[in-house]
């Protein structure tokens, strides 16, 4: 409720600049700019009500998806197929340890399992169960700077996306390897590493990871350049 009040209060402000601008809504680049101050209201007013300690809802096996329903921005037989042995996660930005990692070597970290619902801007959603590394143990390893803002993603298929800092250190999200019990991720679900954060929506969640860098630079996200999706995008 908090957060929907928030966000009225946020797109009656963005009407109010744009009448008191002399917004024509016919008027592309107009309207852009009124869409892109709701939106970025949008992404303070979520951010300001996160919290690391409050956590999405788990589901027992009973209640998983059969099947697994396969989202993207191309289709199921476009998936890139990925050489896991020369696979490396490439580590950048601000940290200390900028070695690549192997799928082996992310794997002999502690794991968690955890059966969560992604959901879908398109309006859908399923519960999957995912094992990873958390990605807060992942950047400590790493040696990455948390006073840094952002956690940006580069991903095999050129998507690519990022998340505050506060994000990436809860303790459900993960750097996630496995899937519905299985010892390596499908590959339609994001061979062989994607990111999962179940406090997020489904589009923040990418898959066939390649590249992990820590930053102050906003690294922007695919959607969100693309389309004008909030970039914050909290459950």
């Amino acid at each position: 409720m908090a957060l929907a009040q928030l966000n009225r209060r946020g797109l009656l402000r963005a009407g109010a600049i744009a009448l008191l601008s002399g917004c024509d809504f016919t008027d592309r680049k107009g309207t852009q700019r009124l869409l892109r101050t709701v939106s970025h209201v949008n992404d303070h007013a979520q951010a300001a009500l996160f919290r690391a300690d409050v956590r999405a809802p788990l589901f027992p096996d009973s209640a998983l998806t059969q099947p697994f329903r396969f989202n993207a921005f191309y289709t199921e037989a476009s998936v890139p197929e990925i050489d896991v042995a020369r696979w490396q996660l490439q580590v950048g930005g601000r940290v200390h340890e900028r070695a690549p990692w192997s799928l082996q070597a992310i794997k002999a970290l502690p794991a968690i399992t955890e059966s969560t619902r992604l959901v879908c801007i398109e309006g859908w959603s399923a519960i999957g169960q995912w094992t990873g590394v958390p990605l807060g143990l992942f950047l400590k390893h790493i040696g990455a700077d948390t006073r840094a803002r952002y956690v940006g993603f580069r991903c095999a298929d050129n998507y690519y996306t990022s998340i505050d800092m506060a994000s990436a250190l809860h303790p459900q999200t993960q750097l996630a390897w496995g899937f519905a019990g299985a010892g390596e991720l499908p590959e339609p679900f994001g061979f062989p590493l994607r990111l999962r954060i179940p406090t997020k929506l489904g589009f923040k969640n990418a898959k066939h990871l390649m590249e992990l860098f820590v930053t102050d630079d906003f690294p922007g996200g695919y959607w969100e350049d693309l389309q004008g999706y909030n970039w914050f995008a909290g459950l």
